[in-house]
């Protein structure tokens, strides 16, 4: 689905086309209907200006003046012509202009003052003005037809003028309404920016909720956000708590049970003990996982792997291992803290039991998938293929005689699903073990 602003930009330009070439085709036909009827209303005054200047003598017979008041009847091929006919067809005069015209000789009627229509036959069409009368002399009554014609050529000129001086104020408009409507949008939407810009400022741990005010459209929003903020922040303190007394409450009996009987005790029992531990540790590890979450603080994997290492080799000071390390100081982790520490404890102590003398750390991230990679080794003995599946079930370990209780592999692999990662066993070319991770950043 496209952005917001894209629809409403779209649709906004959209609808400014269409009322842009509306109004250019409204405005366009009026002037034309105008530029029509002023062209008209001149050549009926051009006829009334030669029925001024037409005399009749006492023969009946038509006295027109040698030049004419307008200067265009008085040229050849001007574009305006005049001519003067009995009712019957018979042409008594026309004007210079019209000379060497083979003007028709058909009656016409003053509808024809209304629409073009061709003068001569076959040429191109033409303004006319008609007007039939009654003319009265001393000889009688004398049916008379004037009529006056233009070429469109200035006419169409004129509308040419008209839709070229149009469209450029109309685009002119149009692309300043664009520019004033880009910026009401920037405007308006910027609320909405602002409420990304604080999520992300959530999401990498600048600030704990959303601190700005809104208007009352995405108020609702924003503070239903906050509250889910708070909700999630309280229920997991409260679940850590709750986990942690259990915890407590659970590892005194055990101690209890262990101090009992002394040597006499059955090792039957030291066994159900040992084992009644282990479940509980692991329960509660895997029950304190927090998952996935869009609005968690991310954790730099650099430096907690650092501590992390520098822990271990003093827990294993008596054991001499090489570490070399490569850490990506851009990955991020986007969860707890505490899963973090645990999945990257499990998995160097791991390497630590099993090291002959040195361990591989590298941190990698930046993929097409915004994932990042946790890859240790060791030159230890390794993990048959076949075994691999097998060490990450709960309680399975490779060597009976190594201390610990078989769920650091679990574990690993617990966290990484709630993470919605992978983890995976191959064979190191040192000759050891190689586990991957992969999780989202």
């Amino acid at each position: 689905m496209i952005s917001l602003s894209t629809r409403v930009s779209l649709s906004a330009a959209m609808v400014l086309a269409i009322f842009i070439a509306a109004t250019a085709v409204a405005l366009e036909r009026a002037f034309e209907d105008s530029a029509r009827s002023a062209m008209h209303e001149r050549l009926f005054a051009q006829l009334y200006l030669i029925m001024a200047a037409t005399e009749v003598n006492s023969e009946g017979e038509l006295q027109m003046p040698a030049q004419l008041g307008e200067p265009r009847l008085n040229l050849p091929g001007s574009g305006l012509y005049a001519r003067i006919e009995r009712t019957k067809g018979e042409v008594l005069w026309q004007s210079v202009s019209a000379l060497g015209l083979e003007l028709p000789t058909r009656s016409t009627t003053a509808l024809e003052s209304d629409r073009f229509t061709h003068w001569p036959p076959g040429e191109e069409e033409y303004f006319l003005a008609t007007l039939d009368i009654e003319w009265e002399s001393e000889a009688g009554s004398i049916p008379l037809t004037f009529r006056v014609m233009e070429a469109p050529d200035a006419f169409h000129q004129q509308m040419t003028r008209y839709r070229h001086s149009l469209w450029g104020w109309l685009g002119a408009m149009a692309f300043l309404l664009l520019l004033a409507l880009a910026g009401a949008l920037v405007w308006g939407l910027r609320p909405l920016r602002t409420v990304a810009g604080e999520v992300r400022a959530i999401e990498s741990g600048k600030q704990q909720s959303l601190q700005r005010d809104y208007p009352k459209e995405i108020r609702r929003l924003t503070d239903n956000i906050n509250a889910l903020l708070h909700h999630e922040r309280a229920q997991q303190l409260r679940h850590k708590n709750a986990l942690a007394d259990l915890a407590h409450s659970l590892k005194t009996p055990l101690a209890v049970l262990r101090g009992l009987g002394g040597s006499e005790r059955s090792p039957v029992i030291d066994e159900q003990i040992a084992t009644m531990d282990n479940i509980v540790q692991y329960q509660l590890q895997r029950a304190s996982t927090a998952g996935r979450s869009a609005l968690a603080t991310p954790v730099d994997v650099a430096p907690l792997a650092e501590r992390l290492l520098a822990t271990l080799q003093k827990v294993y000071r008596d054991k001499t291992v090489e570490v070399e390390k490569q850490l990506d100081g851009d990955c991020r982790f986007r969860g707890d803290e505490g899963d973090l520490m645990e999945l990257l404890g499990n998995l160097l102590d791991n390497a630590w039991k099993w090291a002959g003398r040195k361990i591989w750390l590298r941190v990698e991230g930046g993929d097409h998938d915004s994932r990042f990679t946790i890859t240790v080794e060791d030159d230890g003995p390794g993990i048959e293929a076949e075994r691999a599946e097998q060490v990450l079930a709960r309680g399975v370990r490779l060597d009976e005689a190594t201390p610990g209780h078989g769920i650091g592999l679990p574990m690993v692999r617990d966290i990484v699903t709630a993470y919605e990662g992978t983890v995976a066993i191959e064979h190191s070319s040192h000759g050891g073990a190689r586990i991957v991770v992969r999780l989202p950043q």
